[in-house]
């Protein structure tokens, strides 16, 4: 019997891997003891591929002897944490990058949260870091009293919305006792000092299982704190929970059950930063750590109403982290507040000698930084209402057989259900731009750059994750993962094996351009205002841009019932917008960000749980 991976290798070997040739191949040699001419003649006119026949022995030799390298490679079993030889750089030609950093400058507390203690603990479930900060750091409050108070928060509601995959008392309240001991002592190590937080579950956190969400790996232990864990951990916050994510960063399934939006308990968060976004949103804890390679910040913090930052790409090290993608992978803070990201992101960033993707990057968080000096830009064809146009069925009606037209049907009930949607949350987009215009934001409408192989350049990531679970799926292992379907992780590795090694380099030249066009697009602008989905948040999670998401109203009662689980949110959930920023801006984004939620106080709007 053929080895696969061997037999695969060799085609590859035998510069074949961009064609069906090999997958035809080895489905034709299964029981066999070797491949003939016979069978290459006719994989070759299955896959469209003419091969000479003074080249035929010479593939068949090849096939029984040029795969030694590779068997010794798998022979390594190399961790998940293994990063490759090549780095990705989303960093033009030319570009100067700020390395001095300046003291952070937060904004001043108003003087009653500093100055009176919640009569319930509860009261500040929902408050911000920001203020938390201040009632810890006054002796209002202590760093146990919060940090008991959420953990009780996160058992009463995590069976209702599914959040929580680790509690993590004893570590918790050992850093609490010793968070307000130093405090009592005068020793305030700054804002996040005594701050109850929760990490998405792909974080390595010593002496607790990583799941990553994903079957087969509920026991997993890994014996090292990821470094931005080390990290919060010395600026004296503290770990209560471990939380969930889809599994392998996807989705919001995981396996124990789907994780669920406070706001409509019946939908699911959204992910795959699934837990971290959910468990902010209903208060309980005062802030959270996720991951997006694309979309996995922005989108369940537009579903649950949260605001996230997806820093860019090179400013926080993923040591520790579980990888899917090296060249997209990026860590972020979900908070309830858009200094509360600040607050975190200036904690988080920087340098470790370990992740050779970051920057020495400078983040200078100014909570009194002029906004209006800011230079933005607006998508605004993005934000206009695209009518609904009619689709032409791929053949007549009448001649479709019944379910083809079910497939037919359904796909228009769909679409009309999504345009319906769309007019409605239309309105919502308006009054943004509306709001931000009267607080005096000058925008200048600017259009992104027209990449038509966009859609070709998802293979990166699929190719980069079947790498980063290779011997997943070589084993047979990826079995025990919760989802199976087209979408869902194992197809895709399988999927990717068969993306050749030329095609994948191919990618990342035309991202190149991207990367050129993109600075071409922002070299008089600090922001952009745009529609949190679109194309967008593919292109700049490809380029490596910063975004910054926050809610921005909410449904009424009159809003469309969700058609299903992923689409829209049903009356009474948020609506987000989001605010794009150039290449380690990310500090300039907050800013414009801060300022227009300060404006419209969204946030501050919090799910009925009981």
């Amino acid at each position: 019997m053929w080895n696969r991976r061997h037999f695969i290798a060799v085609c590859s070997s035998a510069g074949l891997a961009g064609t069906l040739l090999p997958g035809v191949l080895y489905t034709m040699a299964q029981g066999k003891p070797a491949i003939t001419k016979e069978m290459i003649d006719a994989a070759a006119q299955i896959a469209d591929v003419n091969i000479l026949d003074e080249y035929k022995q010479a593939l068949l030799n090849g096939l029984n002897g040029a795969t030694a390298g590779y068997e010794a490679i798998y022979a390594l079993h190399m961790p998940n944490g293994v990063q490759p030889a090549l780095v990705f750089d989303p960093l033009p030609m030319g570009w100067k990058l700020n390395s001095v950093s300046v003291p952070m400058r937060a904004s001043v507390i108003a003087p009653a949260v500093a100055t009176r203690a919640p009569k319930n603990i509860e009261d500040v479930a929902f408050s911000s870091v920001r203020e938390l900060a201040e009632l810890v750091r006054t002796k209002k409050v202590s760093s146990m009293a919060l940090t008991e108070m959420y953990l009780e928060r996160l058992k009463r509601y995590d069976p209702k919305l599914h959040f929580l995959i680790t509690s993590t008392d004893d570590r918790a309240k050992d850093q609490a006792k010793t968070a307000d001991a130093e405090i009592a002592k005068g020793k305030y190590r700054g804002l996040l000092h005594g701050i109850p937080w929760g990490g998405k579950d792909l974080l390595a956190v010593k002496g607790y299982p990583t799941t990553w969400g994903a079957g087969g790996f509920e026991k997993q232990m890994i014996d090292e704190d990821a470094e931005v864990v080390q990290r919060l951990d010395k600026a004296g916050a503290v770990l209560i929970a471990k939380l969930t994510l889809g599994a392998l960063a996807q989705g919001d399934h995981w396996y124990g059950g789907i994780t669920r939006n406070p706001w409509n308990p019946a939908q699911g968060s959204s992910g795959s930063s699934a837990g971290p976004a959910s468990a902010t949103a209903a208060g309980c804890v005062g802030f959270s750590i996720g991951t997006e390679t694309l979309g996995s910040i922005s989108s369940p913090s537009t579903r649950c109403g949260v605001t996230g930052l997806r820093p860019t790409f090179g400013f926080v090290p993923r040591t520790g982290a579980m990888a899917l993608s090296w060249s997209m992978d990026k860590i972020g803070p979900l908070c309830r507040a858009v200094e509360d990201c600040a607050i975190v992101m200036n904690t988080i960033h920087g340098q470790d000698g370990k992740d050779r993707s970051v920057r020495p990057a400078a983040f200078n968080w100014d909570a009194q930084l002029n906004w209006r000096t800011l230079r933005v830009g607006v998508l605004q064809k993005d934000f206009a209402l695209t009518p609904l146009t009619e689709q032409t069925p791929p053949k007549p009606i009448t001649e479709m057989t019944a379910d083809e037209k079910t497939r037919w049907d359904t796909q228009q009930q769909r679409r009309a259900a999504a345009f319906t949607t769309r007019e409605y949350e239309h309105k919502f987009d308006q009054a943004a731009l509306d709001k931000l215009a009267s607080m005096g934001v000058k925008m200048k409408p600017v259009e992104l750059p027209t990449f038509p192989y966009i859609s070709g350049m998802r293979a990166l990531l699929q190719a980069e994750g079947a790498a980063a679970f290779d011997e997943l799926t070589r084993s047979g292992r990826d079995k025990l993962l919760t989802e199976q379907g087209p979408q869902d992780w194992p197809n895709t590795f399988r999927i990717a094996r068969f993306m050749p090694a030329v095609e994948y380099i191919q990618a990342n030249r035309a991202r190149m351009l991207m990367i050129e066009a993109m600075n071409t697009f922002f070299k008089d602008l600090d922001v952009v205002v745009a529609p949190t989905n679109g194309a967008q948040l593919t292109i700049t999670n490809l380029t490596g841009h910063p975004s910054v998401i926050l809610p921005n109203g909410f449904r009424g009662p009159d809003a469309q019932k969700p058609v299903n689980d992923n689409f829209g949110g049903g009356p009474g959930t948020p609506v987000s917008i989001t605010f794009l920023g150039n290449l380690y801006g990310d500090a300039k984004v907050l800013a414009l960000a801060k300022a227009y939620q300060d404006a419209t106080d969204f946030h501050k709007k919090h799910p009925v749980l009981d």
